[in-house]
């Protein structure tokens, strides 16, 4: 039977709570110094999202950086897409657009506010998106597409 060292003890788990195994799984806040530059995550995201809406990439891949909330609100948007190329007749193609600026900000340390703004053939568009780091990684929380 193997006995563990001094001065350690070892807490049973029937002993723990749930909510205090829950909050152990649960994701974990990364502080901003722990995090690779947000600025690379924020354009690669918005050519993810730009895409998902022209219709030639699935929701799905995006869902790693993306929380939740977040995923299902850009899913029911996409659906509401579709259906508006669906019913107009036009085909799902690849977007041409460039990113012109990027600007962020910081209101907590782990989280970055920014807006990334596009320039399409038709028109200029803007993406305001919240991420936050979780578990070593940036994650959006919020998207608006303006």
């Amino acid at each position: 039977m193997a006995t563990t060292p001094a001065g350690t003890a070892r807490v049973p788990y029937a002993s723990r709570s749930s909510a205090q195994v829950a909050e152990f799984f649960a994701p974990q806040r990364t502080p901003s110094i722990a995090l690779p530059a947000p600025e690379p995550f924020l354009r690669n995201l918005t050519v993810g999202v730009l895409e998902v809406f022209a219709g030639v990439r699935e929701v799905d891949q995006l869902a790693r950086w993306l929380t939740e909330d977040a995923y299902r609100k850009l899913v029911t948007r996409t659906n509401l897409a579709t259906r508006a190329r669906s019913a107009r007749g036009v085909a799902a193609k690849r977007p041409v657009h460039t990113i012109m600026s990027v600007h962020e900000s910081s209101p907590a340390d782990g989280i970055v506010e920014a807006v990334v703004v596009v320039r399409g053939p038709a028109r200029t568009r803007a993406l305001a998106v919240r991420i936050e780091g979780m578990d070593g990684r940036w994650r959006a929380t919020s998207l608006a597409l303006l």
